[in-house]
């Protein structure tokens, strides 16, 4: 970004809202072809701010951007909400058709999100609540730096945007604030997340392409995680369920996941189509996670999860709005102090979860784990120390996994064609598809007999 000198800071009256001089500050900046706003120590209380074209807001280390809950501070505009079209309030630091717009600085940015969380739950708000960043058909977008924190719904949420890097931010939430996901790239191109920490009330990471009510099936794409700190979320890096534009071409490497529900978690449902496909993830630690690897397609949340097809396990006509995940390798992964399963795949019987690849994964199981629920489906429950679950799945390739402290059988495959398992162990002793340590059921109903 090519910066003309900064705009100077006015002085402001402590207590009182900033909106209108720093929108003013930004505006000027922006007609001025561009340059970098600061903020400087102390904190500031304000309403929304518009983001502009080759405009950086840069915040200070010892500087607190305050967001005011105040719903008349944030006007309706269009945008998704859980990837339908819908009005909501507008953004705190809002862009949109946008380039080279960039977020940065030591300081905290702080969304004020106590009373919206309350607000949620009360059924009181006339949209639905403001994301804390929502950038929206924007290229370029730099996020660096900074602390967020106390969104009032999710945190980071670029939408249609093309070229997006998140480096080194904090992403805080209470672990019981709802909705707070950390980072929800939706139907995106060339994304970048590097050296951030999250620990946050939802999903940490989030990639989403919007769902069948969504007038444009745009892909989220050619997308990169490194190098982060999960913690405490619902999800460390989730792909979907709102996948009917696909998702593809992800990497996750080189990351800690510690304390989330579910490490890598995959979740779609007939109806939504989409597929979601060339997905590597490598050189992950989890700890204290209830399940490292769930696939699900019979997802059964949100609207229209309670519909029957979303959870009959028989096979159903193939058509636009079936699902696909295809070509997932988990590989180099260790997961320790695990709840529920080592892996909990659930796939379609007419179109199944395929192309899948563990190699070199590690997990041992908590000593006396809380029962916790795997995968959110219609007839599964809360479970513990199960070992490797494949239902609906083809061309599965077990390489070099070894599971510790499971009870029952190291691998269930039940409706799986095409299973390969070598130099796998459970607790010390060889796991293949006919060892003593296995349950292979050789049910067809719409696929190839299993072949060990």
């Amino acid at each position: 970004m090519s910066l003309v000198p900064e705009i100077p800071a006015p002085e402001i009256p402590p207590g009182d809202l900033v909106t209108e001089s720093l929108q003013a500050r930004i505006d000027e900046a922006a007609a001025r072809g561009g340059g970098r706003v600061t903020v400087g120590p102390g904190v500031h209380r304000t309403g929304s701010l518009r983001l502009r074209s080759h405009v950086e807001l840069h915040v200070e280390a010892g500087a607190v951007l305050q967001f005011v809950p105040d719903p008349a501070l944030y006007p309706p505009v269009e945008a998704r909400w859980e990837g339908a079209p819908a009005t909501i309030h507008q953004p705190c630091l809002y862009a949109h058709d946008a380039e080279h717009v960039a977020i940065t600085g030591d300081g905290v940015i702080d969304g004020g999100g106590g009373p919206w969380w309350e607000a949620f739950r009360a059924g009181t708000l006339a949209h639905p609540r403001p994301t804390l960043v929502g950038l929206h058909r924007c290229t370029h977008v730099r996020l660096r730096d900074v602390t967020l924190r106390s969104s009032p719904a999710w945190t980071v949420h670029p939408l249609l945007c093309d070229d997006v890097a998140v480096r080194d931010v904090t992403i805080v939430n209470p672990p019981d604030s709802p909705n707070t996901d950390g980072i929800d790239p939706e139907s995106c191109r060339n994304v970048r997340i590097s050296g951030c920490h999250i620990d946050v009330g939802d999903d940490c990471i989030a990639l989403k392409a919007g769902t069948e009510a969504s007038p444009e099936r745009v892909a989220c794409e050619n997308v990169v995680v490194t190098g982060c700190t999960l913690v405490h979320g619902h999800g460390g890096v989730v792909l979907g369920s709102e996948m009917s534009g696909g998702i593809r071409n992800v990497v996750v490497a080189d990351c800690v996941f510690q304390g989330t529900d579910r490490g890598i978690r995959l979740k779609a449902r007939r109806g939504r189509g989409g597929v979601v496909e060339d997905v590597r993830v490598s050189n992950v630690v989890m700890d204290d996670v209830g399940c490292p690897l769930v696939l699900n397609q019979h997802y059964d949340r949100g609207p229209g999860g309670d519909s029957p097809h979303v959870g009959d396990r028989g096979a159903l006509p193939v058509d636009a709005t079936t699902p696909l995940f295809r070509r997932i390798t988990v590989a180099h992964v260790s997961a320790r102090n695990v709840r529920a399963a080592a892996v909990f795949a659930l796939g379609l019987a007419e179109q199944p979860v395929a192309e899948l690849v563990l190699d070199d994964v590690a997990v041992s199981f908590a000593p006396d784990p809380e029962p916790f629920e795997p995968a959110m489906a219609a007839g599964v429950g809360p479970t513990t120390r199960r070992g490797v679950v494949l239902d609906g799945c083809d061309t599965v390739t077990l390489r070099g996994v070894h599971l510790e402290g499971v009870q029952g059988p190291g691998l269930v495959a039940d409706r799986v064609a095409r299973l390969t398992v070598t130099h796998s162990t459970v607790d010390g002793r060889p796991l293949t598809a006919d060892a003593p340590v296995s349950r292979v059921v050789r049910r067809k109903q719409g696929f190839r007999p299993v072949t060990p």
